[in-house]
C-alpha cells in the first residue's frame, strides 16, 4: 500500500493482535458470562411462537421454521432433539429459532401445543 492511501503514523493492523489486552486498570480477567446476552427461560404456556414453511435461501430445499422462542439454548436443543424425533427429520438451532428439514408445519404446531406451547402456523 503506499504511503498515499495510509497516513504515515499508522501502522498496518496485525492479525496476531486480536486477543491483546492493551490496558487494564484492575488486571486482566474473563467478562465472558457477564457478555454473554440474557435470555429470560420463560414457561411454555407465556411463549408465542410462529411456525412457517421456507424455501428462501436453501436451494429449493424446504424446511419448518419455528420463531419465537424465549428460552436458553440448552432447553432450544432439547425441544429440537424432541422435535426431529417426533418428524423424523434433521434439524438445526440457528439465532433462537428451530430449523426442521422438510414441511412438517402441522406436526409441528401440534406437538408444540401438547408441550404447553402457544403456537400457530405462519404463511401460505
Amino acid at each position: 500500500m503506499s504511503s498515499k492511501h495510509r497516513p504515515s503514523n499508522q501502522t498496518p493492523p496485525n492479525p496476531a493482535d486480536k486477543g491483546r489486552v492493551v490496558y487494564s486498570e484492575f488486571g486482566h480477567t474473563d467478562h465472558a458470562e457477564a457478555l454473554k446476552r440474557a435470555v429470560p427461560d420463560l414457561p411454555p404456556n407465556q411463549q408465542h411462537l410462529r411456525v412457517e414453511a421456507s424455501r428462501a435461501g436453501r436451494k429449493g430445499k424446504t424446511v419448518t421454521i419455528v420463531r419465537g422462542f424465549q428460552a436458553s439454548s440448552e432447553t432450544l436443543a432439547d425441544i429440537l432433539k424432541k422435535l426431529k424425533a417426533h418428524c423424523g427429520a434433521g434439524g438445526t438451532v440457528k439465532e433462537n429459532e428451530l430449523e426442521i428439514q422438510g414441511d412438517h408445519k402441522q406436526k409441528v404446531v401440534e406437538f408444540l401445543i401438547k408441550l404447553g406451547y402457544k403456537a400457530k402456523g405462519s404463511g401460505g
